[in-house]
């Protein structure tokens, strides 16, 4: 059984220091710097070099200097945003978070929320079980968008503990407007990063990345 609600908008072991290892753009850098060196203390003095072909010598020392530069700041970046990763990862474990996906139920009413098609005439809220069954199907009404379902059936029988969805679908007259995830608050019990992704295992058993989060509140 589907109760509404009234509407609210939540808002490996390293380098002494004494033996530094180089990359091949930081070692080019160092013989591009010898080699103009050598060259300018060895030209004839009654031939100089051409001042041209020196600025265009000079012009791209600056440019290796630069990315040698550039290669150490991105360096420090990365160990940087990675230590951030870990912070993060840490933060997430034991927390409520909200997301358009299954949820647990383990007795307690479960709070739902959807958003209805703006030209929608009347809409439903559709409840199934894991195995995609459809255990409850209420009436619900276009105008709210925040719901509670009771953990009952159809026939108003209480269902058993365990992972449930919910969908909206929103209709004008007979015609299915549009079909959402209702979203719902899950613990988390997992957190890693894959791949420059932060990754959260809710209690659901879904994995869900963290932009598909739309609120976060502390576990209770």
């Amino acid at each position: 059984m589907i109760n509404p609600t009234t509407s609210t908008m939540q808002p490996g072991a390293q380098t002494p220091a004494s033996q530094p290892q180089t990359t091949g753009l930081e070692s080019d850098f160092e013989t591009f710097l010898l080699m103009l060196t050598a060259q300018a203390k060895s030209q004839d003095p009654l031939e100089p070099l051409d001042s041209s072909e020196y600025a265009s010598q000079l012009a791209q020392f600056s440019m290796v200097e630069q990315q040698a530069q550039t290669n150490a700041l991105l360096s420090g970046l990365s160990v940087s945003m990675g230590n951030v990763g870990l912070e993060q990862l840490a933060g997430w474990v034991g927390m409520d978070v909200r997301s358009a996906s299954a949820f647990q139920f383990d007795g307690a009413p479960v709070k739902l929320f959807a958003q209805p098609d703006v030209a929608a005439s009347s809409a439903s809220i559709v409840v199934r079980d894991a195995n995609g069954t459809v255990v409850d199907r209420v009436p619900a009404s276009p105008s709210n968008s925040e719901f509670v379902w009771t953990g009952a059936d159809s026939a108003d029988n209480s269902v058993p503990a365990g992972t449930y969805s919910a969908t909206l679908e929103s209709y004008d007259g007979e015609d299915l407007l549009s079909d959402q995830t209702a979203s719902a608050y899950n613990r988390v019990v997992e957190a890693q990063a894959v791949d420059d992704a932060l990754l959260l295992t809710l209690e659901s058993g879904q994995v869900i990345p963290v932009s598909l989060v739309s609120a976060v509140r502390s576990g209770t």
